[in-house]
């Protein structure tokens, strides 16, 4: 800890500061104090490592692909697979209004953010447990419940996190700071698609793969959590205290008399279409090859190539308009859906090559990236002081239900097709980039 908290008086974070914020003038601070901006280039870059070594840890732990082959690797029944990705997003969103109404009363909330950290850790450690020792039905229900535990874990994290980021980079910063971090963690997760892609027996037979895999993920949480806790965050304001769930149920008027927070949460809500529509790429994948393309690595490193060459310029450009990043994400998102939809129906033998999926797969990763990035940085920009735990907790205990219940689209599948359901989906994404384009600017 100490030697973290000596890098805030080494001049040479400065220049890299500068470096990678890309203007001479690095320290512009219209929107917090004095003293916070004074140590802005140490909390910029604290920040930094944090998310990369949690984001790197997420992709090491990702329900989509590393537990869902776990599972199947250790015989649990499929219904256990159909949970994973409902649980890890709605257990981390809803119940953020409780959580928001607790951080509120602590002045220093970064170790809200600390204690979800260790939480996390703890979680996937217990998985990597769950794939030594159990099997079938047992391996299922003690993965699904660590799961639980990392996901409301997660909540605590994510409602501290931009807080304690609104309080310590100004304007104009913040999306480079998740953007920066998730090139990062591309470039480190290339790699371990690639050890993926050639370890032929990893993925079905050789559980101590992973093992390793769970424990070094449950290591990097620990990381985040000590540079973390070395962020000089100065005492917030506390109003606001009392009775957590009335003062949760109050403010979801925010839903009702602030209009412009009212139509991002629906914005969001619509474009959750980015996330929805993977699952369903993979699906047409398996109707229309022989199944190679779902060789795990492969996804792997799609996913971190789409973060190594798109998160730079999402960030810039959400620091630029966060705003119009949802806009351009968003119907690129629809867009990429549609596209692929379209080749598979109407293309002939084109429906049948290898590189087809990953390549749309692909797109969509780039286009979920700006999604979430703009979105981010939007509901960060768009409040000011404590109102910001508030819009962030509103916003995502309102996402988490909407995730459960757009997430059963899933469903039309047994009636419209696999082809159908993306379209809905795209549909949706078109109609979010649409209002999107109506929310007000706010940088």
């Amino acid at each position: 800890m100490p030697m973290l908290r000596n890098l805030f008086d080494d001049r040479r974070l400065d220049r890299l500061y500068q470096q990678l914020v890309n203007e001479e003038d690095a320290r512009v601070c219209r929107d917090i104090s004095d003293s916070a901006c004074r140590v802005v280039p140490g909390n910029f870059l604290l920040q930094i490592a944090t998310q990369f070594f949690t984001k790197l840890g997420d992709a090491i732990a990702n329900p989509k692909t590393v537990l869902a082959w776990l599972l199947a690797s250790l015989a649990a029944p499929a219904v256990f697979t159909a949970f994973l990705v409902p649980i890890r997003e709605s257990g981390s969103l809803i119940p953020q209004l409780v959580i928001a109404s607790y951080v509120r009363r602590m002045p220093v909330r970064k170790w809200v953010f600390v204690l979800g950290a260790v939480l996390q850790a703890l979680a996937v450690f217990s998985m990597a447990v769950v794939a030594a020792t159990l099997t079938g039905a047992a391996a299922g229900f003690a993965l699904i419940g660590a799961l639980v535990v990392f996901s409301l874990s997660r909540g605590l994290c994510s409602v501290a996190s931009k807080d304690v980021l609104g309080k310590t980079v100004p304007k104009t910063r913040r999306g480079r700071v998740s953007g920066w971090s998730e090139t990062l963690a591309g470039l480190v997760t290339i790699g371990i698609g690639t050890f993926l892609l050639f370890d032929r027996d990893g993925a079905d037979t050789a559980v101590g793969t992973w093992v390793l895999l769970l424990t070094i993920a449950g290591g990097l949480w620990l990381v985040g959590a000590s540079t973390y806790a070395a962020i000089r965050e100065e005492p917030g304001a506390t109003e606001g205290g009392g009775n957590a769930l009335s003062e949760a149920l109050k403010r979801l008027a925010l839903l009702r008399e602030d209009a412009p927070f009212r139509r991002f949460v629906i914005a969001r809500s619509l474009l959750l279409c980015s996330a929805l529509s993977a699952p369903f790429f993979i699906l047409l994948a398996h109707d229309n090859t022989e199944g190679a393309l779902l060789v795990l690595g492969l996804f792997v490193i799609a996913d971190g190539v789409a973060s190594l060459i798109s998160a730079p310029f999402w960030g810039r450009f959400a620091d630029r308009s966060s705003r119009r990043v949802m806009v351009i994400a968003g119907a690129a998102a629809a867009l990429v859906g549609l596209g692929l939809v379209a080749i598979v129906n109407f293309g002939g033998d084109v429906a049948g090559a290898a590189w087809l999926y990953p390549l749309f797969f692909f797109l969509l990763a780039i286009a979920h990236a700006g999604v979430r990035m703009g979105r981010k940085t939007y509901v960060v920009d768009l409040a000011g002081g404590n109102k910001r735990t508030d819009y962030v907790a509103v916003s995502n205990t309102v996402i988490g239900v909407v995730l459960l219940i757009t997430g059963s689209v899933g469903a039309l599948a047994n009636v419209i097709s696999v082809s159908g359901v993306i379209v809905v989906l795209a549909c949706m994404g078109l109609a979010g980039a649409w209002l999107s384009s109506r929310l007000p600017e706010v940088t």
